[in-house]
């Protein structure tokens, strides 16, 4: 890449290196599942629009909706959306615990990644496992 010194002189500057560079760490891989959960939880936003209109454009359009959520793609489909969301919402906790300052050492940054992974693990099992219940 050329760029220019303080002294305007065109300067041969090195590239960034790219991801095939880097060993992947756990920061680095839930920060890219991070952005990956906000598109899914866009699209899964999408079908929950598409929902509602389902229902209020009456019961042959709900029921159209509704049988494509029972079947087993929109029932995984579901399950990914319901992971992208706690996953979303914990790592999003994550990133405001950095904003004010904490967990920036080896361990701690370690230690909340992996636990983000655990609860939202977790939290996409118990809430599968009660919506199921309650049925």
């Amino acid at each position: 890449m050329v760029g220019r010194s303080s002294d305007g002189k065109l300067v041969r500057r090195p590239l960034s290196p790219h991801l095939q560079v880097y060993k992947p760490q756990i920061t680095t891989v839930l920060s890219i599942l991070h952005r990956i959960s906000g598109v899914a939880l866009a699209a899964g936003t999408l079908f929950l629009v598409c929902w509602l209109a389902a229902g209020a454009s009456g019961p042959a359009w709900f029921e159209t909706v509704q049988g494509f959520a029972g079947t087993i793609l929109g029932q995984l489909l579901l399950f990914g959306w319901t992971v992208a969301l706690f996953y979303h919402l914990f790592s999003g906790l994550r990133h405001l615990a950095w904003d004010m300052g904490l967990g920036f050492e080896k361990a701690q940054y370690t230690a909340s990644g992996w636990a983000v992974v655990i609860t939202t693990t977790a939290a996409s099992l118990l809430a599968w496992i009660i919506g199921y219940a309650v049925r």
